[in-house]
């Protein structure tokens, strides 16, 4: 099993608060697909090997996840938590609310050219050299890796191709810490406590989508063939002594956390040519597609925490930044260029503020 892996870039403004490392998405491909397709076989994998093996390679830089939800509070609402009036209680919900989610969408940028390994002279939906094999995601803290998911094509149900020319996804790993997370997501230092949040919830929503051109010279542009739902609850008697939720599939089993959602097969797009004796004849390539991939942890906060709002709006007020740094505007570059050493589009993406503007 191979994997072309797709770096994520996730960079955060710096805001006097603990940075995340960037997301690694990638793909997992197999050679073997088209055997196991044709023989109805369930595939043994190493699935401790997965998380050992990921990130090795860095084939491809196509896409890049932001973290555009980072919680910041309007001007109206700091102005109220400055200066104590009778709507202190709600702006202070307000603000602690925004903090229990935390999202970032991972796109691509321009199209993955082989979702099968070869080119077809039979037809547009040939499974001969299916290469895709499925998607994960690493997050690293320093050498630590602090997420991981990995999820591959549903062994259990591969006869789906054949019959309706669709496919699943099953998770075989999972590497998840709330005191790890994104969660709370301030501005401020804060972290993670079970004595002050609940009901943690990681969740991800895969999206692919395709162009392609058909025999009659039919243009099929941004076409979505599959979208994929994973909701992971994790509470703390789920964690092990380090304060990690581990799982791995074990062979021949079905995994303990469900993936909603199903995916066509992507259409191979047609092409005619002509041989070296000049006959004219038909070709399907190898399949374009795109990913959109959308992370978000959310969670809420324990009765304890919100009877003492007001011992908490005190302990912000004292950390709050200096008047006016709230008020910034900002803006996201993203830069693309080819780097010809390594024969690659590098995506870099940064956020830049415009000048403050001092609250009244």
């Amino acid at each position: 099993m191979r994997k072309v892996i797709i770096v994520i870039f996730c960079i955060l403004p710096s805001i006097g608060m603990a940075q995340s490392e960037g997301y690694e998405a990638f793909i997992y491909t197999s050679e073997e697909l088209t055997n196991e397709i044709n023989s109805g076989m369930e595939e043994e994998r190493g699935l401790l090997g997965d998380l050992f093996d990921a990130g090795i390679q860095s084939v491809k830089k196509i896409g890049l996840g932001y973290a555009s939800s980072l919680a910041t509070v309007g001007t109206d609402v700091l102005k109220s938590l400055l200066t104590r009036n009778a709507q202190l209680k709600q702006h202070w919900e307000e603000t602690v609310r925004a903090e229990n989610v935390f999202t970032t969408t991972i796109t691509t940028v321009q199209g993955i050219n082989n979702f099968y390994k070869e080119k077809s002279y039979s037809g547009a939906l040939d499974p001969k050299g299916l290469y895709f094999d499925g998607i994960g995601c690493l997050r690293k803290e320093g050498t630590d890796t602090v997420f991981y998911i990995s999820c591959h094509i549903d062994r259990s149900k591969i006869n789906r191709i054949l019959d309706h020319s669709k496919f699943e996804l099953t998770i075989d790993t999972l590497i998840i810490s709330p005191f790890h997370s994104n969660l709370p997501n301030s501005s401020s230092d804060i972290p993670f406590s079970f004595e002050e949040r609940k009901d943690f919830v990681f969740s991800m929503n895969i999206k692919i989508t395709s162009s392609w051109i058909n025999e009659l010279t039919q243009l099929y542009k941004d076409q979505e063939l599959g979208e994929f739902a994973i909701t992971i609850p994790v509470n703390q008697d789920s964690l092990d002594s380090k304060g990690f939720l581990r799982y791995v599939r074990k062979e021949n089993k079905s995994s303990n956390y469900a993936i909603s959602g199903e995916s066509f097969i992507v259409p191979r797009s047609f092409m005619g040519y002509r041989d070296a004796t000049g006959n004219y004849k038909n070709c399907w390539g190898t399949g374009e597609y795109q990913l959109s991939i959308e992370l978000k942890e959310t969670c809420d906060i324990t009765e304890e925490y919100r009877s003492s709002w007001k011992q908490d709006w005190k302990r912000r007020k004292a950390n709050y930044p200096k008047e006016g740094f709230f008020s910034k505007c900002w803006h996201t570059i993203t830069n693309q260029s080819w780097d010809d050493s390594s024969k690659t589009w590098v995506i870099s993406t940064q956020k830049t503020s415009s000048e403050p503007t001092s609250l009244k």
